[in-house]
């Protein structure tokens, strides 16, 4: 008894000091005002009597009582600037009135849990909703259950569609509560895949959300631009590095860690996506993320798609070099022509230009590029496309997308606008067994780099990373800080 008597008043004690305490962060993460004027934003085009749902991401298990590091859904976070789990967020079109009290959102977030908060750190609970986030009314995620609200009032309930990839755990009110709590308040089920809403209920819209999302979070704020440049230098620097660095006799995850240690000494919080590092044929798979190869070759290419993610905001940079520091002549034809539709699609890139204008000028270089080197028989679809795979047999992939808080972020994929970051990345990729000259085989090529839509062309906003086959080839001789360094053998015998 007196074991559990000291226990509670260990755990008292504690949430007297620690609740609302929060982590300290660095201080350039996006400010309060920003998420407000986001969500002022999506109020103003949603449609009138409407209601607009979110709900955080769920916690991810990686293996018995071990967890992923947290991420947060980047359209919560994008309205809100809450970084923690088991929370929903309501905004209202028009005003409402609770109690005699007027609110047009409102948000609900985790509750204090003294002893979770002993081993996990400090929760912002929502008295710190109202100070940190600047909200106005907030409830902790269990008073979500008996919240006065009649969603069937509203002509639209606009939500995202749920999955079954969310966790029942012991903890009262955590997110798969939430998510249950909230399908019957509005009547919804879902049996086979198929949706099951009540007549009287058939205000519930799982489509709509994400078209308004997609309008805000397309065009960049210049906050959101300046955050994006410092994750583009980082991975550009990241880039120059392991260019220095790379020698034959590396293993693909040693040249892995020069990136990612790079965009740590830069204090970016993680990587935007799993990093992609592949040598030789590993780099014509597309999206490679084993990066095991315990030796990359005198004589390959290693391709690198890495990102870092910069206070939410990720870059995505590719860079394909030679691991020995010298193209060979077949490597550096496919990588000039990869060079060569790339900038082409860069001079017509600016408002106005249409994202499929990209995608066919980068082809049709390439497709040409490639009749010229007799790779193909010509530019007709069925002297280029693969048959097992229906897409163009050595430039299978798109050409650009948008970037943001997703490496694939939001965003209309019409018309490019002012304001859009948005990544050019074509590709040429001729793995062994190809139906090419040996010679070919085992050459992968992507370039990609991030670019700033402006009214009359577009910034180059990963120049730190050299492109030019040439300028790649010169960087490689400079001396890198990693040159030097070696680790203690593990493997000696005393």
């Amino acid at each position: 008894m007196r074991k559990v008597f000291t226990l509670v008043l260990g755990i008292l004690l504690f949430s007297i000091h620690v609740i609302g305490q929060v982590v300290e962060k660095p201080d350039d993460f996006l400010k309060p005002e920003f998420h407000q004027a986001k969500r002022e934003e999506l109020r103003r085009i949603m449609p009138p009597n409407s209601v607009a749902v979110f709900f955080s991401n769920p916690v991810r298990s990686r293996s018995n009582d071990g967890f992923y590091k947290y991420h947060p859904d980047p359209n919560f976070y994008y309205l809100t600037g809450y970084q923690e789990p088991d929370a929903v967020l309501l905004i209202f079109k028009e005003n409402q009135s609770i109690n005699k009290k007027e609110f047009n959102e409102v948000i609900f977030v985790r509750q204090h849990d003294a002893l979770k908060e002993l081993y996990d750190g400090a929760r912002l609970g929502k008295e710190g909703a109202r100070e940190k986030l600047k909200f106005k009314v907030t409830f902790e995620a269990p008073e979500f259950e008996n919240f006065p609200i009649d969603f069937s009032k509203y002509d639209k309930v606009l939500f995202y569609d749920f999955f079954n990839d969310v966790r029942d755990t012991e903890e009262k009110a955590e997110l798969f509560d939430l998510i249950e709590q909230f399908k019957q308040k509005v009547g919804y089920t879902k049996k086979d895949l198929n949706v099951t809403i009540e007549p009287k209920k058939n205000n519930i819209d799982l489509v709509s959300l994400d078209g308004l999302m997609k309008k805000l979070r397309g065009i960049k704020s210049p906050e959101e631009i300046e955050l994006l440049r410092k994750a583009i230098n980082i991975s550009a620097v990241g880039q120059v590095e392991a260019m220095k660095s790379i020698r034959p006799g590396m293993s693909e995850m040693q040249v892995q860690g020069l990136h990612e240690f790079i965009h740590k000494s830069y204090t970016a919080e993680e990587q935007g996506y799993q990093s992609i590092v592949g040598a030789g044929h590993n780099g014509c798979v597309l999206h490679y993320r084993e990066n095991q190869k315990p030796a990359v070759q005198d004589g390959e290419l290693i391709l690198m798609d890495v990102g870092a993610q910069y206070r939410g905001y990720t870059a995505d940079v590719t860079r394909t070099i030679p691991v020995n520091g010298k193209f060979t002549k077949e490597q550096k034809l496919i990588y000039d022509l990869v060079y060569k539709a790339q900038t082409a699609a860069w001079e017509i890139c600016k408002d106005g230009t249409t994202f499929d204008a990209l995608k066919q000028i980068t082809e049709k270089v390439i497709n040409e590029g490639l009749v010229e080197l007799k790779l193909y028989k010509s530019t007709n679809a069925a002297d280029i496309v693969d048959p097992a795979t229906g897409r163009n047999r050595y430039n299978p992939h798109g050409c650009c997308h948008h970037i943001g808080l997703d490496v694939h972020d939001k965003g209309d994929y019409d018309i490019l606008k002012e304001g859009m970051v948005i990544t050019i990345e074509p590709g040429i990729y001729i793995p062994k067994g190809s139906p090419a000259e040996q010679k070919w085989w085992d050459i992968p090529v992507r370039i990609e780099d991030d670019f700033l839509i402006k009214k009359d062309g577009c910034e180059l906003l990963s120049e730190m990373a050299p492109r030019k086959s040439e300028d790649v080839e010169m960087v490689m001789k400079e001396s890198s800080v990693f040159q030097n360094l070696q680790l203690p053998d593990i493997n000696r015998k005393k």
